[in-house]
């Protein structure tokens, strides 16, 4: 692999986390480059439109920037206008829509392997910092007709349910406020969950709110029941008793989590245990692979909950926060883009 060119920084990752990332480098002397597979904070993006945060605004912040907010918490519009402002203001070199498909350490140097719309390229640099999180990698159900068209791993726009059959498969936040989101734009819609009640960490508000539209028959909830198969037109469901029923279905949603890329991982040689969580150095959040670190959700492997972007938004400084004077000099190495041979 012939790299285009060296950077001595590169961030995989555009989310708050990986923003967090380049400001922690930035105000240290470096201009590290970030990349990112869709948009800038795409996991935000993908959030049901007009989402209420759980945390309080200035848990979300980076950077010492102030998040300002309407009301009490941030909505979903609010968080995706403040990142981009934020990397706007910290001048941070961001490409989108970029993913990073692999990457090697040979020779001292990480060559990375990208790829955008252009086509694949490749870019060599002294530190990788993945900070990728998990929202490109849906939990599969692992079922007949999951591949459908109207079957999505995401909610979209409400409108787009008006008057249709609506199933929701899954009990955690999300799945209860697509499913409130769904009804109040008109769909008929039913939730179903594997569990016997709602997940406890359901936001408060949004409990409350969906156990009245259950109680008045105004949404259809099947709890203690599995999804077995998904054709063009119902969905077949299984409740704890074995009966099997079938529910008509125009588009569904399978909101049941999401994992980071534990593939992209052991193909660049990090060591994952069982539940996916990487060998990292507790202070500097170094793999064992020198020179990648790892920031955020991706630091937890399958316990993706145990990470938020209250504490993650500190990983940046445990990364470059206690080697400036070595941050510098890789600057002043590759201050240019430089052409690597191997």
């Amino acid at each position: 692999m012939t790299p285009t060119h060296h950077e001595p920084i590169l961030i995989a990752g555009a989310g708050p986390i990986g923003l967090a990332c380049g400001i922690s480098a930035r105000r240290r002397g470096a201009d590290p480059l970030l990349l990112d597979a869709g948009p800038i904070a795409g996991s935000i993006v993908r959030y049901p439109v007009g989402m209420q945060f759980f945390t309080t605004p200035e848990r979300l912040e980076i950077g010492g920037h102030p998040l300002v907010t309407a009301g009490p918490k941030a909505t979903r519009e609010d968080a995706l206008k403040y990142y981009r402002g934020v990397a706007r203001t910290e001048a941070l070199r961001v490409r989108t829509f970029t993913r990073l498909r692999g990457a090697e350490r040979r020779g001292g140097v990480i060559h990375c392997a990208l790829e955008s719309r252009l086509g694949p390229s490749q870019v060599s640099c002294d530190r990788l910092v993945l900070a990728t999180g998990y929202f490109e990698h849906p939990n599969p159900l692992g079922i007949p007709g999951e591949s459908l068209p109207h079957v999505s791993h995401y909610f979209d726009e409400p409108h787009l349910t008006t008057g249709l059959d609506v199933v929701i498969v899954g009990g955690k936040n999300s799945a209860v406020e697509s499913a409130l989101q769904a009804w109040r734009a008109g769909a008929r819609v039913t939730l179903v969950y594997r569990g016997t009640q709602l997940k406890p960490s359901v936001k408060y508000w949004l409990k409350p709110d969906f156990e009245n539209r259950v109680k008045a028959g105004e949404i259809t909830a099947r709890f203690a029941s599995d999804v077995m198969e998904i054709t063009p037109a119902a969905v077949l469901v299984r409740d704890d008793h074995g009966v099997v029923t079938t529910l008509s279905a125009d588009r569904v949603y399978a909101l049941t989590g999401y994992h980071p890329d534990f593939e992209l991982f052991r193909g660049m040689g990090i060591a994952l245990d069982d539940e996916g969580r990487p060998t990292l150095d507790p202070n500097t959040l170094e793999s064992n692979v020198p020179g990648i670190f790892m920031a955020g959700s991706v630091t937890s492997g399958r316990k993706i909950s145990e990470v938020f972007i209250e504490n993650g938004r500190y990983d940046g400084e445990k990364i470059f926060g206690d080697h400036p004077s070595q941050i510098r000099a890789e600057a002043l190495y590759s201050s240019t883009w430089r052409a690597v041979d191997e």
